[in-house]
C-alpha cells in the first residue's frame, strides 16, 4: 500500500513539474508532447492545424508515459496510462481546455483558440493506471523520425568570407 502511494505521488509530482512528456502507444514510437496535469491525469491537445500531432494515440486505449526532469532532462519515472478522449464541449473538456489554454504558448489565434480546438482538435486525458515501469539501464537513443521539416543544406559559398570580414572589423 505504501509503495503504491509513493508511486502515485511520484507520477503526479514529476508529471506536474515537467512541461514535456514522452508518450508511446502500443505500436508506435515515443513522441515528446506538451501537457498539463489536471484532476489526476495528463491532458493533451493536438491533431489539429497548428497543434502537436498525436498520431494514432487517440485510437489507442493504453500508452506508456515517460517523464523527464525539468532541470536535468533525465528520465524520472515511466508509467502506464489509459487514454481517454474528451467529448468536445463536455464539462470535462471545458475544464481541461481551461488549463491547457493557460499553458499554450504562441497560439496563432489568441483567445479564439478554444473555438478552433472544439472544431478541429482532440483533447486527450492520460490517466495513470497505478503501475510504474522500472527505468532501463541502457541508452534508449533512436534515430529521429522522418520529417519534411528537415532542411539541412550545404553552407553557402560566400558565408565563410562574410564571417571573416566581421571578425576583422572588430
Amino acid at each position: 500500500m505504501t509503495s503504491e502511494l509513493l508511486d502515485q505521488a511520484l507520477v503526479e509530482e514529476a508529471t506536474k513539474k515537467s512541461g514535456l512528456i514522452w508518450v508511446e502507444g502500443p505500436d508506435g514510437p515515443a513522441r515528446a508532447l506538451w501537457h498539463v496535469w489536471h484532476e489526476g491525469a495528463a491532458c493533451l491537445i493536438g491533431d489539429g492545424p497548428g497543434e502537436q500531432p498525436l498520431p494514432g494515440l487517440a485510437d489507442k486505449t493504453t500508452a506508456q508515459v515517460t517523464v523527464r526532469s525539468k532541470d536535468k532532462g533525465g528520465r524520472l519515472v515511466s508509467w502506464a496510462a489509459t487514454v481517454v478522449e474528451l467529448a468536445s464541449r463536455s464539462p470535462e473538456w471545458e475544464a481541461a481546455v481551461a488549463e491547457l489554454k493557460g499553458k499554450r504558448l504562441n497560439a496563432p489565434d489568441g483567445e479564439a483558440m478554444t473555438e478552433r480546438w472544439a472544431r478541429e482538435c482532440r483533447v486527450l486525458r492520460l490517466e495513470p493506471t497505478g503501475t510504474t515501469s522500472p527505468l532501463p539501464d541502457g541508452d534508449l537513443a533512436k534515430a529521429p523520425l522522418p520529417t519534411p521539416a528537415t532542411t539541412r543544406e550545404p553552407v553557402p559559398a560566400g558565408l565563410p568570407r562574410l564571417l571573416l570580414k566581421r571578425r576583422k572589423r572588430r
